[in-house]
């Protein structure tokens, strides 16, 4: 390794000429190239595609780009002998780039680690970088890290929501306005690269939380140990609060196994009565047993399921969302009528459990977020009974336990997508009382139509369709946001049509 880049912990440390690769021309890659630039490195961009602007904008920040395949390194990234390959958090560990740049001993960084490393860019008045919050899980990542962000802005702090919701860390940690705090989502495969981080370049966040752990990525990761040991190295160096489900064991061994700052506490969530030091909910009633003097005889409210469910926050995988970010907030010192202002003003994101109508006795329920088991068995417990419209890419992933555990609260449930059948198979075989019905491969356009036309055959008076595929979308469409919308638009045209097509909803039905 490059003994240089052991002092490159500061903005202001002597970063001219560090030979940089730069692995992939999205909007991360492009503000990993920005940001060294900037700092008077030499940087080389290889990707296998970019977009016009990328393509237009990266000579005239001074960076270097070079388009074609990465099936194996190219001469170009040989000859240009790096110190440093900075990679997109979409390169896997096996990677043939990835390989040969560990392989030749060269340092390999993500984003987050470079953001780390130049965090003072912009200081706070007292002279000290902005707090970093870090929100991992299989499930709830995003929703979880708009809530947190919203009650710390709520609170008064400068607060960027940041990291794999779509917004580069390093923009967040660039912007001259400063911030107070910034709220991290983290994927797997960002924190999997932060495994790799020196120890002068590892993270020391104020607080951290796993919401949850399920199969997801495997693939990428190799194994599902190895995609659980990434997601616990959000806890590491932790300095004040290791938030985890009481609800699911897996992040409380975490917590357990994590080498945390002295002094850094573990709070727990769950929907039920909390412990003196955790967050839950008692008679109706949101609750704070943590983040207070007397926490073994009285707990603070922070709001009630009715107001919740007043603005649409009630489903129980929402509640547990709102619980972790409060935890987070309660421990940057948010008050707790600050939580119940902020969560009366917040919304639900587009296609996470979003009503898209209620027509003629039937709720349509668009839940494409929901790309993994984990997240379509939370939506089907809040839509007992639904119509399941499931399937799509599984990534891998078995989705047999999902079909036994939660399958069989199902009304119905229509198949979508070209790896139908092993959802079919796990219907028959775990859930055979539950009428099954299938959309053959068609043009992108026509599936929802279809799904939409099934449906309304199936769904009673007071019925429910809910979209929960438990997989990922790029089998059929562009994003699980093009699903949904494709989704949405698939029912207003039924409603439009005035609610009259005769369906074929004959079980398994083609």
């Amino acid at each position: 390794m490059n003994a240089r880049l052991k002092g490159l912990t500061s903005w202001d440390a002597d970063w001219a000429g560090l030979r940089v690769a730069v692995l992939g021309l999205s909007t991360t890659g492009f503000s990993v190239a920005d940001t060294l630039t900037e700092l008077g490195a030499e940087v080389l961009v290889l990707s296998e595609s970019a977009s016009e602007d990328y393509q237009r904008l990266l000579p005239v920040i001074g960076a270097r780009l070079e388009l074609g395949s990465l099936a194996e390194p190219p001469a170009s990234l040989i000859d240009f002998a790096p110190d440093v390959v900075i990679a997109s958090p979409g390169f896997p560990p096996a990677h043939p780039v990835i390989r040969w740049t560990q392989d030749a001993g060269i340092a390999l960084w993500g984003d987050v680690e470079l953001a780390w490393r130049v965090r003072d860019k912009v200081v706070r008045p007292d002279g000290t970088p902005a707090d970093w919050v870090l929100i991992t899980g299989t499930n709830g990542k995003t929703t979880t890290t708009q809530l947190t962000a919203s009650l710390l802005a709520e609170g008064g702090l400068r607060t960027a929501p940041c990291g794999n919701i779509g917004v580069p860390v390093l923009d967040a940690v660039r912007d001259p306005g400063g911030f107070d705090v910034l709220v991290v989502e983290l994927s797997s495969h960002q924190l999997w690269y932060l495994g790799l981080a020196a120890p002068e370049a590892q993270l020391y966040p104020h607080s951290a939380v796993c919401l949850n752990l399920a199969d997801d990525h495997l693939v990428w990761h190799g194994s599902a140990q190895a995609y659980r040991d990434a997601k616990a190295l959000v806890y590491r160096n932790a300095r004040v609060a290791c938030v985890y489900n009481k609800a699911d064991e897996a992040t409380r061994l975490m917590v357990e196994e994590a080498d945390v700052v002295d002094g850094a506490r573990a709070i727990g969530f769950d929907l039920g009565t909390p412990g003196p030091s955790d967050l839950g909910v008692v008679d109706g009633i949101v609750v704070d047993r943590a983040f207070l003097d007397d926490r073994r005889n009285s707990a603070l409210e922070l709001t009630t399921l009715d107001d919740l469910r007043r603005v649409g926050l009630s489903a129980p995988h929402i509640v547990q969302n709102i619980l972790a970010a409060a935890a987070l907030a309660r421990s940057l010192g948010t008050e707790p009528e600050t939580i119940h202002r902020a969560l009366q003003a917040f919304r639900l994101d587009a296609h996470r459990i979003q009503v898209v109508a209620e027509h003629a006795g039937i709720t349509w329920v668009d839940d494409s977020k929901a790309t993994n088991p984990h997240a379509a068995a939370s939506s089907l417990r809040a839509y007992p009974g639904a119509v399941w419209v499931v399937g799509g890419d599984l990534k891998g992933v078995d989705i047999s336990e999902l079909v036994a555990e939660v399958g069989g609260t199902a009304g119905a449930a229509i198949v979508i997508g070209l790896d139908r059948d092993p959802v079919l198979t796990a219907f028959r075989r775990h859930a055979p009382s539950v009428p099954l019905y299938e959309v053959l491969p068609a043009d992108t356009g026509e599936v929802m139509t279809r799904v939409v036309e099934l449906a309304t055959g199936i769904a009673g008076d007071g019925g429910t369709v809910l979209l929960a595929p438990a997989a990922a979308s790029f089998d059929q469409f562009s994003s699980y946001a093009d699903r949904g919308h494709r989704f949405a638009e698939a029912v207003r045209d039924w409603i439009d049509r005035g609610s009259v097509d005769d369906a074929d909803a004959s079980p398994e039905a083609r």
